[in-house]
């Protein structure tokens, strides 16, 4: 029987970490290269890549491309530990790592006790389930980057201050962007001193409870709302082995058509006048807080909003 092309480069790809060639970490061929130098289709570059990420062998890593996973496919398994050292804190930290390594669906209580060499059960003790578990993992992550003591200098400055911290936080654990949504928030200490941060920002603003309510939450959601895509592209590389900028390449029969079309020719003329265009979400997440911002100026620091709707 003939192996199909997308094994064979599979196959090869694994030859080479098993000789060294490629060692954890290492960056593997993208799938544009794997269609060159197999001369195959992107789809079967592709389907190799997602082979090889459903074996272990390789994992997709944000803005780094598709990388050879720890120990040659297969994650290092720390020592047993004594459960009589495990604490709430080991728990919640070593969850986090897992959800930042894999992703938040594969946080289970049995893998995360493998993770800490436990009985399942020891997790118990220190955490009442997986959902009292991730309210804890969003507390410790927006944690990591603390906010600064004393009174906001001036509301624009304390509402930047946040929304930057919180893009930080989900840029550093992509999961938790997608855990709440703005009507059911999780109940976290470290998000309410967020809130309490920009209720005291604008407190000599003049607006009303509802609207200084509105603006917080407006800004939370912007955050929130961008920074759900770091993930949605970490999820969709990891299952297809194509980076955004290769998607896009694919997409060329689809652009070629709405030109052809000329029902489009405002967005024809856009792509025209942009040229080569590549979607920073950095980029984009400064270009809308100030955008955000700016638009709030003349209600806030007129003291307007009582009763708007």
């Amino acid at each position: 029987m003939t192996t199909p092309p997308h094994a064979r480069i599979a196959a090869d790809i694994k030859r080479r970490v098993a000789e060294g060639r490629l060692r954890p970490g290492d960056r593997v061929p993208s799938t544009r290269q794997l269609a060159r130098d197999w001369n195959v289709a992107l789809a079967t570059a592709a389907k190799a890549l997602t082979l090889l990420a459903r074996e272990g062998v390789v994992v997709a890593e944000p803005r780094v491309g598709t990388v050879v996973a720890q120990g040659r496919g297969q994650k290092a398994r720390p020592a047993a530990s004594s459960e009589h050292d495990l604490t709430r804190q080991r728990v919640v930290r070593a969850a986090v790592e897992l959800a930042d390594a894999d992703g938040l669906a594969e946080l289970t209580m049995r893998a995360l006790a493998d993770r800490l060499g436990v009985a399942t059960m020891s997790l118990y003790r220190h955490v009442g389930g997986k959902d009292d578990l991730v309210v804890l993992m969003v507390d410790a992550g927006i944690a990591e980057f603390a906010l600064p003591g004393g009174q906001p200098a001036d509301w624009r400055t304390g509402l930047e201050t946040i929304a930057r911290l919180q893009w930080a936080a989900y840029r550093a654990h992509p999961w938790m962007a997608g855990l709440s949504s703005i009507t059911r928030p999780v109940p976290s200490p470290a998000l309410l001193r967020h809130t309490e941060w920009a209720m005291r920002a604008l407190a000599g603003s003049g607006l009303d409870a509802e609207t200084r309510m509105y603006v917080q939450i407006m800004l939370y959601g912007y955050v929130q709302g961008i920074a759900a895509n770091i993930e949605k592209e970490r999820r969709a590389q990891a299952a297809t082995g194509v980076t955004a900028d290769e998607w896009m390449d694919e997409q060329g029969d689809e652009l070629r058509w709405i030109g052809e079309s000329r029902n489009y020719p405002a967005f024809v003329q856009l792509l025209d006048d942009l040229g080569e265009f590549d979607l920073d979400l950095d980029r984009l997440f400064e270009f809308g807080l100030g955008a955000l911002l700016d638009g709030l100026t003349p209600m806030i620091e007129h003291g307007r909003g009582r009763n708007r709707r």
